[in-house]
């Protein structure tokens, strides 16, 4: 398998932290979308929208966005519920991540990250509804160690990976302790080392 992506991407990110725990082997291709790497015509060969992180399957087959990716890479494993109901919640959270908080999240992190800009530089009508969203996770959170059910799931690393890049995105977790606490939970749960939130906030 093979992964193209970026490691500043929490899109990226959630693909790499699911395959690792799951312990699949893939090789990983670094794409660097600043650079116009996911617009070459190769590139849309594969994926004609342009966009990682994509997957090439050992029977050269690809697939694109980020949660069909994981959905796909988990479908036979504990991150995915057995009960009907909590497999629906799961995808819930899915839908959820990737229509009000991604776009809010994610978007105002690209633009102090990639686009460099400063906190008021950002559009505030996304960081409004990025912190409504925040404080959303930290109600959700209350009495529970995860999203969904009483273990890690797939909803857990698709709203992790950027929610633990927020900072970088100007938003202070320290006032959402559920969502802080959580954090660490999903860290200690992934073996990722929280000092790798760096240049490549891997």
């Amino acid at each position: 398998m093979i992964v193209y992506g970026d490691l500043r991407s929490g899109n990226c990110l959630k693909v790499k932290y699911t395959a690792d725990h799951l312990q699949m082997r893939y090789e990983w291709v670094p794409i660097d979308i600043m650079k116009g790497e996911s617009r070459t015509p190769e590139f849309l060969q594969r994926n004609p929208a342009g966009q990682v992180p994509l997957v090439e399957l050992d029977d050269g087959r690809c697939l694109a966005q980020s949660n069909a990716i994981i959905r796909y890479l988990g479908r036979e494993s504990t991150l995915v519920p057995v009960d009907p109901y909590l497999h629906a919640k799961m995808d819930e959270l899915l839908f959820w991540e990737q229509y009000s908080h991604e776009p809010y999240v994610a978007v105002c992190r690209f633009q102090m990250v990639y686009e460099e800009r400063g906190l008021e530089e950002r559009d505030q009508w996304r960081v409004q509804r990025a912190e409504q969203a925040l404080d959303c996770m930290n109600q959700q959170l209350e009495g529970r160690k995860w999203l969904v059910g009483d273990a890690l799931s797939l909803a857990d690393i698709s709203l992790l990976a950027y929610t633990r890049l927020a900072p970088q995105g100007g938003f202070d977790l320290s006032a959402r302790p559920r969502v802080v606490e959580w954090v660490a939970r999903c860290e200690s749960a992934l073996a990722i080392d929280r000092r790798s939130l760096g240049a490549s906030a891997e």
